[in-house]
């Protein structure tokens, strides 16, 4: 009996839905990285792409639990001097979710070039709209 190892030809990729509504976002994001990585699979691969396609729903109703809202910045640099920009959550989660919502997935993503391709799979809607049900995306119950 030989180990499988995963690799373009045998991997089967299946579409999830994960309801983000009421949710922390912090959660949603573990098991969103967790499906992109392909761990919840029984033939999980370290070293291939071997994950999922996700689509997360109503990013705009996620919640911040704690302080997180007046306390939390997300902060980017130009690489000019004095190009600091900082936005609270509480700016950020108003005007694009989206991109709150693909920070913290991309923050549980290991740094490698496996993660650009696997976010490249991650599809983050604001409302409970999306255009993929041609995929046939089955609903992922979050414990």
């Amino acid at each position: 009996m030989s180990t499988f190892m995963a690799n373009k030809g045998n991997i089967v990729r299946k579409w999830y839905i994960l309801d983000a509504a009421n949710k922390p976002l912090g959660k949603t994001a573990v098991i969103a990285a967790d499906l992109l990585r392909g761990k919840r699979k029984p033939e999980y691969t370290p070293h291939a792409d071997c994950g999922d396609f996700v689509i997360i729903l109503n990013a705009e109703q996620a919640v911040l639990t704690g302080k997180k809202l007046e306390q939390k910045y997300y902060r980017h640099h130009s690489g000019w001097v004095g190009g600091l920009k900082e936005v609270d959550y509480k700016t950020l989660m108003l005007k694009n979710p989206e991109l709150a919502m693909k920070l913290a997935v991309r923050g549980m993503m290991p740094r490698n070039t496996i993660t650009k391709d696997s976010l490249s799979r991650l599809h983050i809607c604001r409302g409970a709209e999306h255009k993929y049900a041609a995929q046939k995306p089955e609903p992922w119950t979050m414990d």
